[in-house]
């Protein structure tokens, strides 16, 4: 089965467990998400499958929309609900002294472009090995700063403990460090205490599917399709051009072949008729176009 299907990701689940059920719900074994959630978060999972899975790379640098809430009053050691307190909680101490304006300030320098630290209890690899093992088995995780791109972070609303709030940030931003430090700034501690993915990329919570939605439909693979993006609606920043029976024939086989699009964008999508993708081509010269992933 080939194609890209969003998932609302519920709590409680790892990503990975999320592909290990969709293999058993569709019966095919390639499948790989774009982006991980953590356990404690929800929403928007988007899953490749089958050959779909060689265009995981054209995903990379998609930014992704949250909404969730910080609860301050002390952090944790993986920077969330999950992890283990740091200290007591002072939240009792902090009232009504901790107000929202406050917090807003606090937000306000998490914009634009900025180096983030990434959780000690993260995928980041040190030495070849994920850091929240290293973490787990109580080693030294020496993390370094990565470059991140806020373009939106507002907080809504403080209710008791909890900021409620909604960000858009980078491929590769935490949210939980972004928590751990509005705590630290503001001296109070702080914490995440909910997350939901929105949006990654081109891809919206509205066109995502739950898992109950699918276990009825297991093994029904025409009816499993008709859930997925449409093929042309993937990669919308890369034009749709289809080509002949000749010019597919040649990038199939890896050759160059003339195709009929004339937006002089780089890369294109290329298909065989309205659904079916042959796969992705470099703009060489002109029309000239060199395939750099064939689908089918």
């Amino acid at each position: 089965m080939n194609g890209l299907l969003i998932i609302d990701k519920p709590g409680g689940m790892t990503s990975h467990d999320v592909v290990n059920r969709l293999r058993k719900i569709t019966g095919e074994r390639s499948i790989g998400h774009l982006g991980t959630l953590d356990p404690m978060a929800t929403g928007v999972l988007p899953l490749l499958m089958g050959k779909f899975t060689r265009l995981a790379q054209y995903f990379s640098s998609a930014e992704k929309t949250y909404t969730g809430a910080i609860r301050f009053g002390f952090s944790t050691d993986t920077y969330d609900a999950e992890g283990v307190p740091a200290g007591p909680d002072t939240w009792p101490g902090l009232q009504p002294a901790l107000t929202l304006d406050q917090v807003r300030v606090a937000a306000g320098r998490f914009h634009g472009e900025m180096e983030q630290m990434p959780p000690p209890y993260s995928a980041k690899k040190i030495g070849g090995k994920p850091a929240y093992k290293l973490a787990r088995e109580g080693k030294p995780v020496e993390l370094k700063p990565a470059t991140v791109h806020v373009s939106g972070f507002e907080i809504d609303a403080l209710e008791g403990a909890d900021a409620r709030f909604s960000i858009s940030i980078s491929a590769g931003g935490y949210i939980r460090a972004v928590a751990n430090e509005i705590g630290q700034d503001l001296g109070c501690g702080a914490h995440l205490s909910s997350l939901r993915r929105t949006q990654a990329g081109a891809f919206a919570l509205s066109e995502a599917h739950t898992l109950d939605e699918l276990y009825p439909l297991a093994g029904n693979t025409e009816a499993l399709e008709t859930l997925c993006v449409h093929p042309r609606s993937i990669l919308p920043e890369m034009p749709a051009v289809t080509g002949d029976e000749r010019a597919l024939g040649r990038l199939r086989n890896g050759a160059q072949a003339n195709l009929p699009e004339f937006s002089q964008a780089a890369m294109v999508k290329v298909f065989a008729d309205q659904r079916e993708l042959v796969g992705i081509a470099k703009r060489v010269a002109g029309t000239l176009f060199q395939p750099v992933t064939v689908i089918g």
